[in-house]
């Protein structure tokens, strides 16, 4: 019989996470690490087993890692991707009991108050845990015990399970380090004499207090289970989808894009509720055949206003087969973005909005990364003083005022036939035009980036001028004195 006064707490450590994660998508057969850049220098950060018992530990720096195992297997390490890797083990873990969460970056704490008789009791539980892990290739050490500081300190210092009701008994050997104390605090009881957990709960705690602070005894206390110790389990991230079924099938274009809009009206409250934009929208129709069609939206901004959307969902639910009719309609925002609540004003909402709705129209039928934009860079160097980006995953940006305009139509240099004087040349011949010029404005002269090799601007500095020609042209050329020539650049308008 379950006793509700009687709380049990598990620990899950995982010592080899992000070397785990990676071997399971990459097996090696040998001695792996994964390494992390810290302080201009690579170290150790994860290892296998097999780098272990060669002699290999965690923060040894690279290099010497080498001298000792020259075969020794790397990859750079990916923090994100291990909490990521965490996390899914997180939502694993909620098999066993609701209240789980994170112990650190590679750790799980567990609340199975109440939940053990359902596997069987204590052991029949821990035993099923390391099944499964194990099974997937992740190493773990597990601690049970009534609280969550001991369960913790089993769990990295000796696994194992404390007996309900004798802390003390179930980690009185273990060192102080086991109750999560700072390196320094540590250092500092092991001097006084203090290694166990044993000893420290048999000190005089004033004279602790006032050398240590209230964190030894506060941590002791939490691991004895004298003070309470929370677990908070994360909370599951809102999931943007919504579902209709149809009493009878559907299958005309009207009677699909009215659900839709139902559908739509409710996905943007639940968008809005939580300040967010959906960026990727994927509409799916089940007909009553068991057969399903997708229609995918890619939106060039974040958004959740059902009216603006519904329109751009037209051609493909025209594009529809509904067969014999559609019984079940499916909405989710498959990628979503902050969206925050902010004041704007109506002409110039409008405007944007109108400019996003039509790099999604355009967007759905040549890719959203085909529509491009002009941005500014950093560069006094004409042909790198731009670049181009999708337009639906960046922000327009004013061109910054240059003293001398630049032309709207900007090519690699042309050579041009006329002699190689310093000034304009009078008549000249480019792409086989003979050209005679009226007006002459510069120079202009801009040196190379001499930090980064162009072999365009090899023949050094460059003396630009504007020309009008008889003709009508309106030339944007350049002289290069170091190696004498005249080239065309570009056009104006």
């Amino acid at each position: 019989m379950f006793d509700g006064s009687t709380r049990r707490v598990v620990s899950l450590w995982f010592p080899r996470l992000a070397s785990d994660r990676i071997l399971r998508a990459r097996p090696v057969s040998g001695p792996f690490a994964v390494t992390l850049r810290q302080s201009n220098s690579d170290r150790l950060h994860c290892l296998n087993h097999a780098a272990e018992r060669l002699g290999l530990s965690r923060g040894m720096s690279l290099a010497d890692a080498r001298v000792f195992c020259p075969d020794l297997i790397t990859r750079p390490a990916e923090l994100s991707n291990d909490l990521r890797f965490l996390s899914t083990l997180r939502r694993w873990a909620t098999r066993y009991c609701p209240w789980v969460g994170h112990e650190g970056e590679d750790g799980l704490v567990l609340d199975v108050t109440g939940a053990t008789h359902l596997m069987g009791g204590e052991m029949a539980m821990l035993s099923d845990m390391r099944m499964r892990l194990v099974r997937a290739g992740i190493s773990v050490r597990i601690g049970l015990a009534d609280t969550r500081g001991a369960a913790f300190a089993l769990a990295h210092f000796d696994e194992g399970v404390a007996q309900a009701g004798r802390m003390l008994d179930g980690i009185g050997e273990l060192p102080v380090a086991a109750l999560r104390l700072p390196d320094a605090t540590v250092v500092g009881l092991e001097r006084l004499g203090l290694r166990k957990i044993r000893d420290l709960a048999a000190s005089p705690r004033a004279p602790l207090t006032r050398r240590f602070g209230p964190e030894v005894l506060l941590r002791l206390d939490q691991a004895l289970g004298h003070y309470p110790e929370q677990i908070s389990p994360e909370a599951e991230p809102p999931h943007y989808g919504v579902r209709m079924t149809m009493p009878d099938p559907i299958g005309l274009t009207d009677d699909v894009m009215a659900a839709t809009e139902r559908l739509l009206r409710q996905l943007c409250d639940k968008l809005k509720a939580q300040e967010m934009g959906a960026r990727v929208l994927a509409l799916t129709l089940r007909r009553v055949d068991q057969g399903s069609q997708q229609v995918e939206l890619r939106l060039a901004s974040a958004m959740r206003d059902a009216g603006r959307i519904l329109p751009l969902f037209a051609r493909g639910v025209a594009e529809v087969d509904a067969g014999f009719g559609i019984d079940q309609m499916r909405l989710e925002a498959v990628r979503v973005e902050p969206l925050p609540v902010q004041q704007i004003g109506q002409r110039s909402s409008d405007r944007k909005e109108a400019l996003d709705d039509l790099i999604t129209r355009i967007g759905n039928r040549i890719g959203l990364e085909n529509i491009l934009r002009f941005l500014p860079a950093d560069s006094h160097i004409p042909e790198r003083g731009f670049i181009t980006a999708p337009a639906a995953y960046s922000r327009p940006e004013p061109f910054p005022a240059l003293a001398r305009p630049r032309p709207l139509r900007m090519f690699p240099p042309e050579l041009v036939h006329a002699p190689a004087e310093r000034t304009p040349p009078r008549h000249f011949r480019w792409r086989r035009m003979p050209l005679r010029t009226l007006h002459a404005i510069g120079p202009e002269r801009i040196a190379p980036e001499w930090w980064m090799a162009d072999e365009a601007w090899s023949t050094g500095i460059r003396d630009y001028w504007r020309i009008e020609t008889a003709q009508g042209r309106r030339l944007w050329m350049f002289h290069t004195p170091q190696n004498p020539g005249w080239f065309v650049q570009g056009e104006f308008p």
